[in-house]
């Protein structure tokens, strides 16, 4: 952007709805420090964001946009800029957040933005004003400042007693061309298009950007891949705070082999502008591998005949097992099922507890579908006056479904057995110590732990694993 488009652009926005007193403590503030950045804001959903004022061409108002087909949902049209055909694009939509229907808005707001060689207009709810920063206050960007994914954010930064959530430009509308990427290969760089490895482009030594100098010395080959390493912590960072927030999986040394792996495999499948988790359905998608064998359904008879194989001997009158975090119960049937095969003269006792009401109020009157008639199941199924399927009184009675929080002490007898697949990743980490050491307490010294199959307490706790067939459980030191 040249000087004369900044100044143009300053002048416009210092138009739109600017008090004297805002202008007069902007004038103050700019007196008492030293500026070094300068941005555009505005405001979506009633929130601040904020855009490099060098990306800025210019404030217009505009409506009546031409209609395009077979464009993206965020596209609204094409408009007649001074004899150039621009493309409009809503940011509302772009980062699907609600519209207020009920304002009719005959010219929408618009900021008309340069990018390398493309010009489009941006449409928003309000632009505001021109902010003149220092650029070493802008902070690194987190997925709780605002309701857009994290991946659009180069920074945040707080001026005039207000957060501003500065947007990344190039991450949002950069495409990499193939003569690009080729580039990128000859000095050894993965490109990342987010405004970390552009400042790192910025401080690559002069040597590097000299016409027809393809000598890159070793230094700056390590420290652009100590940026490029840098930057792709802080993605993994955020794809764990986005699990956290959509799914309540919290990382720990209990699945971080398991995390970090899949972050790689993700990395592969979405490419490296794709990243980070945009909804609830993407952080289900991520996790999808994570979920142990059949779980919140009735198990397989392959499933069921691993567990059997797993519980260890017993000549106990009584066995006595814990199942934490039972959720409806379909697995909570089939382990009583299993361990009535396994120990068929033996007293089940299984208390089944989970911190959802409704789930434990509920499951005790589960219904079994008539595919499970003939199935491994079907020897402890019976039939109901009215004909539908359920399992037999005798497996009923051996399960006592109970809310309860588990990070809260329970009177639990001592146990033979604890059955938690998956709980733990669903805790926050002193939950999950006080959980690891209520398992220690409560389990006998014969006794064993099962948890999901891509958790792992090796290491943090006072057990030791026991690998039978495919699975993995534990047993006290």
């Amino acid at each position: 952007m040249d000087t004369e488009n900044m100044q143009i652009v300053e002048s416009q926005v210092s138009n739109v709805d600017i008090a004297e007193k805002d202008d007069e403590q902007s004038q103050e503030r700019k007196k008492q420090m030293n500026i070094d950045f300068k941005m555009v804001t505005f405001s979506l959903s009633g929130k601040d964001y904020a855009i490099d004022i060098m990306n800025v061409k210019e404030i217009a108002k505009a409506g009546h946009f031409t209609y395009v087909p077979n464009t993206l949902p965020f596209v609204v049209g094409v408009y007649n800029l001074r004899g150039e055909i621009i493309p409009i694009l809503d940011m509302r939509l772009f980062f699907n957040i609600p519209i207020d229907t009920t304002r009719k808005v005959d010219l929408q707001n618009l900021l008309i933005l340069r990018f390398e060689e493309q010009i489009f207009g941006i449409i928003v709810d309000k632009i505001d004003k021109v902010v003149g920063i220092q650029k070493s206050t802008i902070q690194p960007p987190h997925p709780l400042f605002g309701d857009i994914n994290v991946k659009y954010i180069s920074g945040v930064v707080e001026a005039d007693k207000r957060l501003y959530i500065l947007l990344d430009i190039g991450r949002i509308f950069l495409r990499h061309t193939s003569e690009e990427q080729s580039k990128q290969k000859d000095v050894d760089v993965v490109t990342t298009n987010n405004s970390a490895t552009k400042e790192m482009s910025r401080n690559v030594t002069q040597p590097v950007n000299v016409p027809n100098n393809n000598v890159v010395t070793s230094e700056v080959v390590v420290e652009e891949k100590k940026e490029v390493q840098k930057t792709f912590d802080n993605e993994y960072k955020f794809i764990l705070e986005s699990l956290k927030n959509y799914k309540k999986f919290v990382s720990s040394p209990i699945n971080e082999n398991w995390t970090k792996h899949r972050f790689d495999e993700w990395l592969k499948e979405r490419g490296e502008t794709n990243i980070q988790l945009k909804n609830s359905e993407d952080a289900t998608t991520f996790l999808s591998s994570f979920w142990s064998t059949d779980t919140g359904v009735f198990w397989s008879e392959k499933y069921a005949d691993v567990i059997y194989a797993l519980l260890p001997d017993n000549a106990a009158k009584q066995i006595v097992v814990w199942n934490p975090g039972c959720a409806k119960g379909a697995e909570t049937y089939s382990l009583a099922c299993v361990l009535k095969k396994r120990y068929p003269d033996a007293k089940i006792r299984l208390y089944a507890q989970d911190v959802d009401l409704l789930n434990v109020s509920n499951a005790p009157s589960l219904k079994v579908s008539e595919d499970y008639a003939n199935t491994w199941l079907s020897p402890y199924l019976s039939k109901t006056a009215n004909g539908s399927l359920t399992f037999s009184q005798e497996i009923k009675d051996s399960i006592m479904f109970e809310y309860h929080d588990c990070q809260n002490s329970n009177a639990l007898p001592m146990t033979d057995i604890i059955f938690a697949r998956d709980l733990l990743s669903c805790l926050e980490v002193d939950v999950q110590n006080t959980v690891i050491s209520d398992f220690d307490e409560k389990l006998k010294g014969n006794g064993i732990l099962i948890l999901g199959e891509n958790e792992s307490i090796a290491g943090v706790s006072n057990f030791m694993e026991v690998t039978v067939g495919s699975l993995t459980a534990y047993k006290k030191n």
